[in-house]
């Protein structure tokens, strides 16, 4: 009898081992499974704010324009990507009040001197890497790196940003320096016409952001 049960008894638990020795490796994979998910937030194109300033030497201009549409992902509390439109035909003048002025500045930037809107309605951002940070002063905690398109032109860029997600909300907001002269803007630049004098216009300008986006509830497992 002894001769019969033993081996039977071999027999069972090698082939319950497999089972138990597999076990633990499937739930390692769900949970980086489940850290690896991300969701999908879409921007909240009216409470978003995309602000510009422009400078020259006897002095600057500002205003704003407004996004078309967007998304950011977001993987636990930490904002991972993006893609955003901005909508160029939105374009404004802030500081300038006379009309006259304000529309001929205004016509100056739509054309090929500056952004030639007419061909280029549409500006993109792709953020590619977020890397988190210590807050500094400003409250900024992530570097934001991503693909800027502007007049068909595509540059990275890299900037500081406050970055924040909160239940069904997720947010970034900051400021960014653009070296317009990348993007075929180089009108009025002393890097690329001599004896401008006081007609100069600086190379760089700035984009400040304040972006909001909206849970959709969707949800996605990284394939990193």
């Amino acid at each position: 009898m002894k001769k019969i049960i033993l081996p039977a008894l071999l027999a069972v638990s090698l082939l319950v081992s497999p089972v138990i020795a597999g076990t633990p490796a499937a739930s390692k994979a769900a949970v980086s499974s489940s850290k690896a998910a991300t969701k999908t937030f879409k921007l909240q194109p009216q409470l978003s704010t995309l602000g510009w300033e422009g400078k020259k030497v006897t002095g600057q201009h500002n205003g704003n324009v407004q996004f078309k549409e967007g998304t950011l992902q977001v993987s636990g509390n930490q904002i991972v990507g993006g893609m955003f439109t901005v909508d160029m035909n939105t374009l404004k003048v802030e500081d300038i009040k006379d009309a006259g002025m304000n529309g001929k500045l205004m016509g100056h930037l739509r054309s090929d001197d500056f952004f030639s809107i007419e061909k280029n309605p549409t500006a993109t951002f792709k953020i590619t890497k977020v890397t988190t940070m210590k807050a500094d002063a400003a409250g900024n905690n992530a570097t934001i790196t991503g693909d800027l398109t502007i007049k068909g032109i595509t540059k990275p860029v890299s900037f500081p940003a406050k970055t924040g997600v909160k239940g069904d909300l997720a947010s970034a907001s900051g400021t960014a320096t653009i070296d317009r002269t990348k993007f075929d803007i180089k009108y009025g630049s002393k890097s690329f016409f001599e004896g401008i004098g006081d007609k100069a216009i600086m190379d760089d300008f700035t984009l400040s952001f304040n972006v909001i986006a909206k849970s959709e509830g969707k949800s996605s497992a990284s394939v990193k």
